[in-house]
C-alpha cells in the first residue's frame, strides 16, 4: 500500500495521507515525497491548487512517525533525527510560501507534524470532530513545524496556553486561535473536495458555515491573565495563586509535560511572536530539536508515551521549580555551523 496518494483531478493536485491504521502519522519518506511533488506542481500550469486530506475517519494526521526517531536516538544516532527534522521543516517552509492555493481538509486528529502540513497552508478547513493540538511538550519536544509562529499569532496568550498544555481545539476554537479559516459540516466535506477540483478555492464560500463557539473564547481573559508572565515559573505561580477550576486543570496539564520543554516552549513562542518569517521560527525550533535527544527529554518522553505506554516519564529535571533558567538558553542558543539551512 502506498503511504501517500498523489493525483491530479480537474484543477487540483490531490494529496492523501494514506496510513489510516497509524492515524496517518507522517514518515520521513512521505515528507520527502510530498516536498518533491509540491515543487513539481508549483511549475505545472495544469495544477491551479493543491488539496491535501487524510485517509480514514479518525485523523488527518496525528503527528510525525516517532518510532524510528526513538530507535535511532536510543542507539546513539542523533544525526538521523536532525536530518528528519531539517527535511520536515523545509517542507513546512515550502507550504507556508507556496505560490498556489494550498487547501487542507483538517478532519479528526490534527496534531504536531499534521499541523505543519495543514495549518501552514493558505486555506485551512475544519469540520465536525476536528481536534487540533500541539502536544509536543508531553514527549519532551516543543511545538515545532512552524508551530511556535502559529501559536505566537493566536489571540492574547492562547499560544502559550495551547503550546504548553497540549489542549485540544475543536473547529470553533481552531478558527478562533487562527489555526484554521473555515468550518464545513462533515456531511458536505466530500462535495467540497469535488467542488474544489472543479471550481478552485472559490468553492469554499459555498460550503462554509459559522462554527459553534468553543471554550477558548469563554476562557480567553482568564488564560491571558495567567499566561502573561515572562517565564514558565511566572505562569505556574499565577495558576497556583488563583486556584480556580481552570487554573487547577491547567496546572495538572502543565505538570504532566517535560519541565524543560514547557520552559523552552514559553520562550520560543515569545520569540516567535516578534519574528516576521517562518524560516526564522523554524530555525529557532530546530535549535531545540537538534539537541532534544542528546541533551533533552525526548527519548524518555517517547518511551513513556509510545514505547512502554506507562504514561509515567521519569524526567531528568522533574519539576519547573528545579529547572535552572540557563537550561532554556542552552537549548535555544544558536548552533553555529549546524544552524538549519532552508
Amino acid at each position: 500500500m502506498t503511504d501517500t496518494l498523489f493525483r491530479i483531478e480537474g484543477r487540483a493536485g490531490r494529496i492523501t495521507l494514506n496510513r489510516p491504521d497509524a492515524l496517518n502519522a507522517l514518515t520521513h519518506d512521505q515528507v520527502l515525497e510530498i516536498e518533491q511533488r509540491l515543487r513539481l506542481w508549483a511549475e505545472d500550469p495544469a495544477v491551479e491548487l493543491v488539496v491535501i486530506d487524510g485517509a480514514g475517519e479518525r485523523a488527518f494526521c496525528a503527528g510525525g512517525d516517532i518510532q524510528h526517531l526513538y530507535e535511532t536516538g536510543r542507539a546513539g544516532d542523533f544525526a538521523y533525527g536532525r536530518r528528519f527534522w531539517a527535511d520536515e521543516y523545509r517542507l513546512n517552509a515550502l507550504i507556508w510560501n507556496y505560490p498556489k492555493p494550498y487547501v487542507a481538509i483538517m478532519h479528526g486528529f490534527v496534531m504536531g507534524g499534521g499541523v505543519g502540513v495543514s495549518a501552514l497552508g493558505s486555506h485551512r478547513i475544519v469540520t465536525d470532530g476536528t481536534q487540533v493540538a500541539m502536544p509536543e511538550c508531553g514527549i519532551g519536544l516543543i511545538p515545532d513545524v512552524g508551530g511556535s509562529m502559529l501559536l505566537g499569532c493566536a489571540p492574547g496568550r492562547l499560544g502559550e496556553y495551547l503550546g504548553t498544555t497540549g489542549a485540544r481545539m475543536g473547529p470553533g476554537d481552531a478558527i478562533h486561535a487562527t489555526f484554521a479559516d473555515s468550518y464545513v459540516p462533515a456531511d458536505r466535506i466530500e462535495a467540497l473536495k469535488d467542488a474544489l477540483c472543479e471550481q478552485g478555492v472559490d468553492a469554499i464560500e459555498e460550503f462554509a458555515e459559522p462554527p459553534e463557539k468553543g471554550e477558548l473564547q469563554r476562557q480567553q481573559a482568564e488564560i491571558d491573565a495567567h499566561f502573561a508572565g515572562e517565564t514558565a515559573m511566572d505562569i505556574v505561580r499565577s495558576l497556583e495563586h488563583e486556584g480556580g477550576p481552570l487554573a487547577a486543570d491547567t496546572l495538572k496539564k502543565l505538570r504532566r509535560s517535560a519541565p524543560l520543554s514547557v520552559a523552552c516552549a514559553v520562550e520560543a513562542i515569545h520569540r516567535a511572536r516578534n519574528l516576521g518569517r517562518i524560516e526564522d521560527a523554524l530555525r529557532l525550533e530546530y535549535r531545540f530539536t537538534a539537541r532534544c535527544m542528546e541533551h533533552g527529554e525526548f527519548l524518555e518522553g517517547v518511551r513513556a508515551a509510545v514505547i512502554d505506554k506507562d504514561r509515567s516519564p521519569q524526567w531528568a529535571v522533574p519539576t519547573l521549580e528545579a529547572l535552572p533558567q540557563v537550561r532554556v538558553s542552552q537549548m535555544l542558543m544558536p548552533l553555529g555551523a549546524d544552524e538549519l539551512k532552508l
